[in-house]
């Protein structure tokens, strides 16, 4: 794998939600009423550094409410969490809020909520967002396109996600590698296939804090996953490298893993078993992806010139001159997919 890296030179704005995106979603049941919108939640009193068990700090900051202001909002918050995972904003008595905690480095400023259930300590997490249109893009993409179902809730502005399960990359990448138990073979061809969702897909930015490893002990040994849970760069750069985790520095590691396990057979194998999955998972979901593309044609989710840069340079990497009629980074998007999984035939 090429080792120039990838850089990404300010932060993205945020799109909003258009009103066939907005309709997209009623028909496909993202949209519901919610009980608290994120705005309500700038409203703490002070902010405390969260540490890990290691006494590092984590970025995250846990927030303190006014205790007049605490009843309501864990009340809103639970029914939030009961509306997310079944559907219903009926308050659950026996859950609680131990803990919101908000991260202010993140380009959604997101807010990560703490669920436990009083009656075993069992606790779980969900997170709420500013609603943007890029991210709204990339978890339609992920749930249709990836082995991942992605749940997911939206009402005026505000973005309720499902907690994604798994190690942070980075962390995985620093503490796990020396691990005797870890089968480094396994996780190389997952980041190969890792690689090529992402690049087929066009989601960008996949730097090591914006995966998880999502690992399954099975029968003989342990099965990884490599788990995008960041996906506010969904066909938004105009540089290819952006889409291709590969080009980070940040996975630099991980890519020598690659290079030193796997032989270019092997990669070309995992490559073509990807292509083919997402292949099958878009024939079983051909009428949402047209939609959603209708959706993405009508919103302007990227510059021009990022439209105009990533057109020359998939045209130049594809060797494939039809990319010059893409106006859009809808057109992109679907190109670039066909003209990847005509790869299958090739291989």
């Amino acid at each position: 794998m090429p080792q120039t890296p990838a850089t990404i030179s300010r932060r993205k704005p945020f799109y909003p939600v258009g009103p066939e995106l907005e309709a997209y979603l009623q028909d496909h049941r993202r949209l519901q009423r919610l009980p608290l919108l994120y705005e309500q939640l700038r409203g703490f009193r002070d902010l405390y550094p969260l540490f890990d068990r290691d006494g590092t700090d984590t970025l995250w900051k846990t927030a303190v409410y006014d205790p007049v202001d605490r009843t309501d909002l864990h009340r809103a918050l639970t029914g939030i969490y009961a509306l997310l995972k079944g559907g219903t904003a009926k308050v659950v008595h026996h859950l609680d809020i131990e803990r919101v905690d908000y991260c202010q480095f993140g380009n959604s400023r997101p807010f990560r909520i703490r669920v436990v259930n009083r009656f075993n300590d069992n606790y779980d997490h969900f997170h709420i967002k500013v609603a943007d249109a890029s991210r709204v893009y990339g978890l339609e993409l992920e749930h249709m396109l990836s082995p991942n179902r992605i749940n997911y809730l939206l009402h005026d502005g505000t973005l309720i996600e499902e907690h994604i399960v798994g190690i942070p990359g980075d962390v995985f990448i620093g503490a796990h590698f020396e691990r005797p138990e870890t089968n480094l073979v396994r996780l190389a061809k997952e980041f190969v296939k890792f690689n090529e969702r992402c690049f087929t897909r066009l989601l960008g930015d996949m730097r090591s804090y914006n995966y998880v490893i999502d690992i399954t002990p099975d029968f003989e040994d342990i099965q990884y996953r490599v788990r995008a849970i960041d996906f506010d760069q969904q066909s938004y750069e105009g540089g290819k490298k952006i889409y291709l985790p590969q080009f980070f520095k940040e996975n630099a590691p991980v890519v020598q893993l690659c290079t030193r396990l796997l032989n270019y057979p092997a990669m070309q194998q995992y490559q073509q078993e990807e292509r083919s999955l997402i292949q099958r998972r878009l024939h079983a979901s051909r009428p949402r992806f047209n939609h959603l593309m209708r959706c993405l044609k009508h919103d302007r989710c990227a510059p021009d010139e990022h439209v105009e840069q990533l057109r020359t340079e998939l045209a130049e990497f594809h060797e494939d001159p039809a990319f010059g009629d893409c106006a859009d980074m809808s057109d992109l998007i679907q190109r670039n997919i066909e003209v990847t999984l005509a790869k299958l035939g090739a291989g």
